[in-house]
């Protein structure tokens, strides 16, 4: 093995802490629905969720707040709320919310999901580097899932992050169209 899958493989047998490049944590990240009964460390944790911390924000509103899930019951029933069984083997659910006075950008758009989902692939990416993987849900039943976590109505929930030991730790070839048909210099192409 060489490359890409010889340094995913060293991430995930050694539980991360490898110097991983940005492009290499693009690359490696998957959605992971299928995890090993491990619990995830609390430095690890810690890291992942202060790499959302440092991500940028609208105006620095840092708008963003996170629900860290790890009791079994509570996991479990979040997994009912969202329909999504595999929600509770994963060690950690991470209940992603904005508390948000739902300010609107001059493009029109409001600041709190934008913020928020790029905090979320802050985590996503950091967890590459922690050997850990992640699955973003967003099939969920947001009053059900503020009623589990003692979420305050006013509060936003953006999505839900599965977090832990990947089963399949090897590199997943992507779908992805190439460049020449999502990137348009200097001006749309019809």
């Amino acid at each position: 093995m060489s490359g890409i899958n010889e340094t995913i493989v060293i991430a995930y047998t050694h539980g991360g802490n490898i110097e991983t490049d940005v492009y290499e944590a693009i690359e490696l990240r998957k959605s992971v629905r299928k995890y090993l009964n491990r619990e995830v460390e609390s430095d690890k944790l810690i890291r992942v969720l202060n790499a959302a911390r440092l991500a940028p924000s609208a105006s620095n509103r840092q708008e963003w707040r996170f629900v860290v899930v790890t009791d079994s019951w509570r996991r479990k029933e979040l997994a009912d709320a969202s329909g999504r069984s595999f929600l509770a083997q994963a060690p950690v659910i991470i209940i992603c919310c904005a508390a948000t006075d739902h300010h609107i950008m001059t493009c029109s758009q409001l600041c709190y999901p934008i913020d928020t989902a790029i905090a979320i692939d802050h985590i996503t990416l950091a967890a590459v580097a922690e050997g850990l993987g992640t699955c973003w849900i967003g099939a969920f039943n947001a009053e059900k899932t503020k009623k589990i976590a003692g979420i305050p109505p006013k509060i936003k929930i953006v999505e839900l992050l599965a977090l832990g030991y990947p089963v399949d730790p090897l590199k997943k070839e992507k779908a992805r169209l190439p460049l020449d048909e999502i990137v348009y210099y200097e001006k749309w192409k019809i």
